[in-house]
């Protein structure tokens, strides 16, 4: 097992700073605002040829008794007792606040080994920014620079001295499936992210906005390994008036490209809005499998459960492929089912499909239904082969193919999919179209020779059909 590093302190002391740093990643979001990490975040360093697991945290709000904050330090306080060494971090800038004597003195009583950060301290002499930190009774407190970078190597080594030197597990050549669950906010998200994984591992708060980033947490279920990724709500464009908001959107447009499932979470108790699809929308256009999600089934009659499956209907069509789900996140009801669908959309996602079975499926398809005449040539399509996975891409050659419509490319993913039992994914197809190898060139002048035997053939042929 690899060491676990666990970043804490109180807000806004460069905790997520100093994450993105020893992970060379971007993963955690900064701004100069705090109570912007709320979730736990996990994540690898090394320093050398030392690897080890580094989580960030919200901040440890010791006086929260409600709220958001309250549920961020409960996230910090069930990191900590995960950690194999905790980097409490304070800031050389503001000095011992009565919330860092009152953390250190938490963290004393849970008896983890700990490292006192002093952060913020580039341009300041060593002496001087930690002087007034001794009275945590927590050791040596160390100067670093979290944007800086200055000691932070020095540190890291400081904290993993003491465990011995274990090599890193290899990489298993097949991935664990990326499942992304998105929605607008305030529908439950977090909520389904709990009751997947079977304990409060993200803060789930009747709030809009309660998630920021995107969270990545790997889980096992049935033997079998995923890694599951909770996003931000997105909302309309207009309405996303905070920098911090954008950048979370931006977060989980990325976690969409990264996964290879999308559960996309719908409200039950409000329409289906513009908004919910755009995102089914982007979802589609990034050619990610697809599972819907409607939650808070439970709390409706069956004259409002009738009308949401009429909109359902109505608005969202376009996802004809994709399998739903009306299902309670908060209670559980029909989660068993979701991760069941998510199965099979990944399978059909990834699907191995082979060019003999595909041409003939191709010829079938076309002598079912011909594709239109495109001018004066009908298009001619002579085979098909596998193009990629995630979605599966099915490239047609041919002639002529250059202007198929795309009704008939949407019939011929309906059959290939059909034929292949393709669950859950959606399908793209790609013409390519043999060239003529005359096409461009001009014809050769004939020489005086080719061209009376030209004409001495024309003379014939008109003799051969009785005409002068």
């Amino acid at each position: 097992m690899l060491p676990t590093l666990v970043l804490v302190g109180r807000p806004n002391v460069g905790k997520s700073t100093l994450f993105n740093r020893l992970t060379r990643s971007r993963d955690a979001l900064v701004a100069d605002q705090p109570g912007l990490t709320r979730d736990r975040h996990y994540g690898r360093g090394r320093v050398g040829e030392r690897p080890y697991l580094v989580v960030d945290t919200g901040g440890l709000e010791p006086v929260a008794k409600d709220g958001i904050m309250y549920e961020m330090a409960r996230q910090s306080r069930q990191a900590v007792d995960e950690a194999d060494m905790v980097l409490f971090l304070v800031d050389g800038r503001a000095g011992c606040t009565p919330q860092d004597m009152i953390i250190a003195d938490q963290l004393r009583k849970t008896g983890k080994p700990l490292l006192l950060l002093v952060n913020k301290a580039e341009g300041m002499a060593r002496a001087r920014v930690t002087a007034e930190f001794f009275e945590l009774g927590l050791g040596e407190p160390y100067p670093v620079s979290s944007a800086h970078g200055d000691n932070i190597e020095e540190v890291v080594a400081i904290a993993l001295e003491s465990f011995p030197v274990e090599e890193e597990a290899e990489v298993q050549a097949e991935r664990p499936p990326k499942l992304a669950i998105v929605g607008r906010p305030n529908v439950g998200k977090s909520t389904l992210v709990n009751a997947i994984l079977g304990e409060q591992r993200v803060i789930a708060f009747d709030q809009p906005g309660t998630t920021r980033d995107s969270i990545y947490i790997d889980f096992e279920r049935d033997g079998k390994q995923y890694t599951i990724i909770d996003t931000a709500g997105v909302r309309r464009r207009g309405k996303v008036d905070e920098a911090v908001e954008k950048f979370s959107v931006i977060k989980t447009m990325k976690a969409i490209e990264d996964a290879n499932v999308v559960v996309l979470v719908v409200d039950a108790k409000d329409q289906i809005t513009e908004q919910d699809a755009h995102v089914a929308d982007f979802v589609l256009q990034a050619g990610r499998a697809l599972v819907l999600a409607v939650n808070k089934w439970d709390g409706l009659d069956a004259h409002q459960r009738e009308m949401v499956k009429s909109d359902i209907e109505r608005k969202l069509n376009f996802l004809s492929f994709a399998k739903r789900h009306y299902i309670s996140a908060l209670n559980g009801n029909g989660i068993l089912d979701v991760l069941t669908s998510v199965d099979q959309a990944y399978d059909a996602a990834m699907a191995k499909l082979s060019t003999p079975k595909l041409t003939r499926a191709l010829i079938g398809a076309v002598e079912k239904q011909a594709p239109p005449k495109s001018g004066r040539f009908m298009p001619k399509m002579r085979y098909a082969h596998q193009g990629g996975s995630n979605p599966p891409l099915i490239v047609i050659h041919g002639s002529g193919l250059d202007d198929v419509p795309d009704s008939y490319a949407r019939y011929l993913e309906r059959t290939f999919c059909e034929i292949f039992k393709l669950q859950g994914t959606p399908m793209k197809i790609q013409f390519n179209s043999s060239k003529n190898p005359f096409e461009g060139k001009k014809p050769r002048a004939l020489t005086e020779a080719e061209q009376r035997a030209a004409h001495r053939a024309r003379i014939r042929g008109r003799k051969m059909y009785g005409k002068t």
